[in-house]
């Protein structure tokens, strides 16, 4: 999949982004405080969850379903296949 190993510091970076955001989460529970940080501590792990996913789908549909020589089967099953993850993302 090339399209993540070109983005793979830009990933990596969102990844430890996110790690960052879960370990403090973990530290908020741990030390009790507050409901509202907590929420607040999970809405923005989910936003930087969401921004991850949201950049590695573009750059996937882009190479994957915006190619010129991808044949029509292929990029059929290449559709098939990011439904199935969107859906199973957005349930």
């Amino acid at each position: 999949m090339s399209h993540t190993i070109q983005n793979q510091k830009k990933i990596l970076t969102r990844i430890r982004r996110i790690k960052g955001q879960v370990e403090g989460l973990e530290r908020l529970l741990l030390s009790k405080h507050e409901c509202n940080k907590v929420l607040q501590q999970i809405a923005a792990i989910r936003g930087a969850t969401n921004g991850l996913m949201m950049d590695v789908l573009e750059s996937h549909m882009r190479e994957h379903l915006g190619a010129d020589d991808i044949p029509p089967a292929q990029r059929q099953q290449e559709l098939v296949d990011v439904m199935a993850i969107l859906k199973s993302y957005l349930k």
